[in-house]
């Protein structure tokens, strides 16, 4: 069991929570599809269309203990979803049109957008040909340190430790705190708890905490970072496709609202700043840094559109309304679960038939 020298531990019982939430939630899923739950209901719930977003694309893995799995998919699942879709008649859309499809009039048929979130590297090797073949549009957004190689991909760097190592001692709240977890179901509840730990920082504290710990158990973070993101010269390339369009998610990653009022303002303006300059491009499109209600607020949505975006994407699942029924700087996005490999699950959820009525604003 997980446990820290003040004799507290990580709840393993949070993990079985989590583990049955999902199992409940594909069964749930399940029923709406076998019972035509979904497609009885996408006419009255299914809005315009949704935003699909995914992370990293690349064949499965065969490790035990995979604590971001839920942020990657299978190559084939791209195609099988993409093909899939085309199927279904949906409408397979930018970015760009997306924002026209949220000021007019409905379209006869729905729409989905498919983003990708980070430039990880294996995208481009595993994500991109699939995409290519179907001539397909979608977004890549980017943070842009991560792409110059001075961002930290912390959460990386903490599955690698993890999955590595049985105790990991670590300063918490200016205390030496000590973890023991030796089975995946262990590991999984650590990182979990430092995961959260981590996001709930500040950005200084953050890039401290996640120093320290890499420099503890040598891990180059670095260089981990560089590894796994594309560089300019790649993107440089990749932006040449006219089905590409790449937005920004800022310079470093962080969430907006764990920034003083100038340093998010300045995150927001020099993320888009520097991609431009980088790639040659206008850049109108914009992800909020993980994206869900603790991320980002009303005043970030205000910062978003005085540095001259288009759009914004979160991460609140929910369809895109017509005719001017969703902000266009907190549009939603269903941040897709990689364990998920259903393709009822797939037509489901991109009914609408699961999410609310109305598109989310962030509060505050």
């Amino acid at each position: 069991m997980a446990r820290d020298q003040r004799g507290h531990s990580p709840s393993k019982g949070q993990t079985r929570v989590s583990t049955g939430r999902h199992l409940l939630r594909f069964a749930a899923l399940d029923l709406a599809y076998f019972s035509g739950y979904a497609r009885s209901m996408a006419h009255h719930r299914g809005g315009a269309g949704i935003v699909l977003r995914f992370e990293r694309v690349r064949p499965p893995s065969r490790a035990v203990f995979q604590p971001l799995q839920s942020r990657e998919i299978s190559p084939d699942f791209l195609n099988r979803m993409i093909s899939a879709l085309k199927r279904w008649d949906y409408d397979l859309i930018s970015m760009d049109d997306v924002c026209q499809r949220v000021v007019t009039m409905a379209a006869p048929r729905r729409f989905v957008a498919l983003t990708f979130d980070g430039g990880y590297r294996d995208w481009l090797t595993f994500g991109y040909p699939v995409l290519a073949r179907h001539a397909v549009p979608f977004t890549l957004y980017l943070s842009s340190a991560l792409t110059d190689g001075i961002g930290e991909a912390w959460w990386l760097a903490l599955e690698q430790i993890v999955a590595r190592e049985n105790r990991i001692y670590l300063e918490i709240d200016r205390k030496e705190m000590f973890f023991s977890a030796a089975n995946p179901d262990e590991k999984q509840t650590l990182f979990d708890y430092l995961e959260r730990w981590l996001r709930s920082l500040a950005p200084a504290d953050l890039s401290h905490a996640a120093r320290d710990l890499c420099r503890r158990y040598s891990v180059d973070l670095s260089s981990l970072t560089r590894e796994a993101f594309l560089n300019w010269s790649e993107l440089e390339v990749l932006a040449a496709d006219p089905n590409v369009t790449i937005g920004s998610a800022g310079v470093n990653y962080s969430a907006l609202s764990k920034l003083r009022e100038a340093d998010a303002r300045r995150e927001v303006k020099m993320g888009k700043a520097v991609t431009e300059a980088a790639l040659g491009r206008s850049i109108n499109h914009f992800a909020y840094p993980f994206g869900d209600g603790i991320a980002w607020d009303r005043r970030h949505m205000a910062m978003v559109e005085e540095a001259g975006f288009s759009s914004a994407v979160s991460t609140i699942p929910a369809v895109v309304e017509a005719e001017g029924g969703s902000s266009l700087y907190a549009l939603p996005r269903l941040a897709w679960d990689g364990r998920m490999r259903s393709l009822r699950h797939l037509r489901v959820l991109s009914s609408g038939a699961t999410f609310p009525r109305r598109s989310p604003i962030a509060p505050g």
